[in-house]
């Protein structure tokens, strides 16, 4: 028996036997033994699929496979499915003892949608793990090329941008936009390749210098470019002079058409990937610490506290003023109005329980 006989054929609408011979096979749908065609070397069209077991015949006609046996394959059907390289990791390993950090980690990897596999530390990592999120005590028991230390802190924008990374990695040198679009609270977007890593509010215009450094110590193998906005005056110069010390390209770019119309927040944010986006001019001057503050960005400011308590009061002037000198935020002042307009009154039914006993 010649190699012919050790693989099945199927006829293009047929469904065939296991050759018999060395010239021919006997067809499902002749039926019997004179049924046999012109085999390999022949001129019809033949498919060649998988070897199996040797069986029966199949039933003639168009009747379904008999098992171990294929279905006739289309005109342009590839035999074989080849990958140019590895599949990449697309998953989360969470691993960690830490109750409190497993339950914050574990909502936002929810909230975020991302996949993600629970372990315990010593447990083995699957090869599927693109990057494992644990606490910094049990960080020297991973045994895995990408482990991040998670402690309590206010990194979170940072970590979730060196998750995203991880999870589609891309041009191992590229650079890491850090747009931001200057206000009390700026809005912020980091960047990688076009492709948006994390974005967010920022709570003071000092904290983007502290999202910067999360950034360098997340991300040390990129470079990173930071691109601020032209609106907002005031803002805008403490957020230069806060990333003064960190020595890094720097560049304010005209925000002009970046905040979209009809959005309310996260707004912010959407202006700062359109920053990020765009060109602008690299700046290296050390400005002053207390810039003036004027009139109107004061006046701007309490627009802005109204909008924020959803109109119910608007922050003084005196306090509008230490806002904009960094010497309050803006939601302690917020905090404030609402404990001066808006006291909590006492429960009297709670009072007099607490005299009867």
């Amino acid at each position: 028996m010649t190699a012919a006989s050790d693989i099945s054929v199927l006829h293009r609408g047929q469904w065939t036997a296991r050759p018999t011979s060395e010239r021919g096979i006997q067809s499902a749908a002749g039926g019997g033994a004179g049924g046999t065609t012109g085999g390999i070397e022949g001129g019809t069209d033949w498919g060649i699929v998988a070897p199996h077991r040797p069986q029966k015949s199949a039933p003639g006609g168009e009747s379904s496979p008999q098992r171990g046996q294929a279905s006739t394959p289309p005109v342009n059907y590839m035999p074989y499915i080849v990958l140019p390289r590895p599949l990449r990791p697309r998953c989360v390993g969470l691993a960690t003892l830490d109750a409190l950090l497993y339950q914050e980690l574990a909502g936002e990897l929810r909230e975020r949608r991302v996949p993600t596999v629970s372990l315990l530390p010593d447990q083995r990592i699957p090869t599927y793990v693109a990057v494992v999120l644990t606490s910094p005590r049990e960080a020297e028991r991973m045994e895995h090329r990408k482990v991040l230390a998670v402690a309590p802190g206010n990194d979170r924008a940072a970590l979730w941008a060196a998750v995203e990374l991880a999870l589609h990695p891309g041009d191992p040198g590229a650079e890491i936009v850090l747009g931001i679009d200057p206000g009390p609270t700026p809005g912020f977007a980091v960047l990688s390749e076009d492709r948006c890593l994390s974005e967010g509010i920022l709570a003071n215009p000092e904290a983007v210098a502290e999202l910067a450094r999360h950034l360098r110590h997340r991300l040390p193998t990129h470079s990173l470019r930071i691109r601020v906005g032209s609106g907002d005056r005031l803002s805008r110069d403490r957020i230069l002079t806060a990333l003064a010390p960190l020595h890094r390209v720097v560049e304010v770019v005209n925000e002009e058409g970046t905040t979209p119309r009809g959005h309310r927040r996260p707004r912010d944010a959407i202006a700062a990937r359109a920053i990020a986006r765009a060109g602008g001019r690299p700046v290296s001057v050390h400005l002053p610490a207390l810039p003036t503050v004027t009139p109107g960005d004061i006046a701007n400011l309490q627009r802005v506290s109204r909008e924020r308590s959803g109109g119910q009061f608007t922050i003084p002037r005196a306090e509008a003023g230490r806002v904009l000198r960094g010497e309050l935020t803006l939601s302690e002042a917020l905090r404030q109005g609402e404990q001066r307009y808006f006291p909590r009154r006492p429960n009297p039914s709670a009072a007099a329980r607490t005299v009867e006993h």
